[in-house]
């Protein structure tokens, strides 16, 4: 494909698709690659469905830095932090540290991207021609232990002075939960500019098919690295290689094994969440319920329910903790759900880097070098307006969102 100016998209997760997509449909000749049909390999496949655009804050905080430890498994939390990688953790942690006293500065960065998120993955789907996969109908936050609503003002109040609307949850979802969950006290939110999809793996093929309509290839390969041949970059995968004009890196939790050789920081790490499905139950109410004091999202989906939780600092190919599932099992059953251990359940690295930005932007080394990942918990959020600043870059355009300081220059 030498001198056909080729774009090699690497990684066909929901960020790697949804490029494909934008730039396909621009006139660009793509090819997208990934070790997997589209969407099957990586966090896309499991994601909770959850459109958080009211996530305009970094993960890092001083309270988050000094109550961590209130997260850990060994208290009944979400976090779990295997001993035995402390080592090699402890860099990544202490970047994670200082970036807990920035957070005011990495939101400024961080929310104008997030803001527009629902509008630009809705565009998105409606010019593929599957509007129906994005529900508009918000999402809920729920507290059912002691001072339920005093948690929940808190929560309100924090959602005012980030611009993010919130009314009390209706009644009758308070109702039905605290009869399903048997507990006396219960409060709620619901935020209604939030949105949900009904199968994030349907998004990522929606993407794909729409890309290649627009002419662009898929191709199963194992992308081992990436090779300068002058203008132009071989893709390496083992004995077959393709060299084409330029490449965007979307390889989620597998990136930074791409672009360190280049002499790129990237201080990624994988997070591993786990779900577990419900075929065939009943919601609640028709959109995604965030169980606050359980860290436990409940998204409605085609034809079942799917709860998510747990982040899990492992390696991206470490055996299942069969824990995690089982542990989130009986914390829906506590909720009123009916989850059988008979169900299936899933787990899958998502890609942190230790401020919570994520990695966009163009290798100052190699300029025909683009990379988008590292959008930690929401990279089916951010997928609709990563496509739009990416196709950008790539054109030689202004982005038309801000998006320098996610450049992984702030590493070195």
């Amino acid at each position: 494909m030498a001198g056909q100016e080729t774009t090699a998209v690497v990684g066909a997760g929901v960020i790697g698709s949804s490029i494909a997509y934008a730039l396909a449909r621009e006139g660009q000749r793509v090819l997208l690659i990934d070790r997997a049909a589209p969407g099957e390999a990586g966090a896309s496949f499991g994601n909770a469905g959850h459109i958080a655009t009211e996530l305009l804050e970094p993960l890092p905080s001083p309270g988050l830095l000094f109550g961590f430890w209130r997260l850990l498994t060994a208290f009944d939390g979400p976090l779990r932090i295997p001993a035995r990688r402390l080592p090699e953790f402890a860099p990544w942690a202490w970047r994670f540290a200082r970036a807990a006293f920035r957070r005011r500065a990495h939101t400024r960065y961080l929310a104008p991207f997030v803001r527009p998120a629902v509008d630009a993955l809705a565009d998105l789907l409606r010019d593929a021609g599957r509007p129906e996969l994005l529900r508009r109908r918000g999402h809920y936050e729920l507290w059912l232990r002691r001072g339920a609503a005093r948690r929940a003002a808190t929560q309100a109040s924090i959602m005012r002075a980030l611009e993010v609307p919130t009314e009390p949850a209706p009644p009758e979802l308070l109702a039905a939960a605290r009869a399903a969950a048997r507990v006396d006290e219960i409060a709620g939110l619901w935020f209604p500019r939030c949105a949900h999809v009904v199968d994030p793996l349907e998004v990522v093929r929606a993407f794909a098919s729409a890309a290649a309509e627009h002419g662009a290839s898929i191709a199963r390969r194992h992308v081992r690295a990436l090779v300068p041949r002058g203008s132009s970059i071989e893709v390496a995968s083992g004995s077959d290689s393709i060299v084409v004009d330029r490449v965007v890196v979307c390889a989620g939790a597998w990136s930074a094994a791409l672009l360190t050789p280049f002499g790129a920081r990237v201080p990624l790490q994988s997070a591993r969440g786990y779900h577990v499905e419900m075929p065939g139950a009943q919601p609640l109410i028709d959109a995604p319920v965030l169980y606050q004091d359980q860290s436990t999202f409940v998204t409605p989906m085609a034809g079942r329910l799917r709860s998510t939780s747990f982040m899990e600092f492992e390696h991206s190919d470490a055996p299942p903790d069969p824990e995690r599932p089982a542990q989130l099992r009986r914390t829906l059953i506590a909720l009123g759900y009916p989850a059988d251990s008979a169900q299936p359940s899933w787990v899958g690295p998502r890609p942190v880097l230790p401020d919570y930005l994520p990695a966009i932007g163009r290798l100052a080394s190699i300029p025909n070098v683009f990379y988008a990942f590292g959008h930690q918990h929401i990279g089916l959020t951010l997928s609709g307006v990563t496509a739009q600043v990416v196709a950008d870059l790539v054109a030689g355009r202004t982005p038309r969102i801000d998006v320098s300081a996610f450049d992984l220059r702030r590493f070195d």
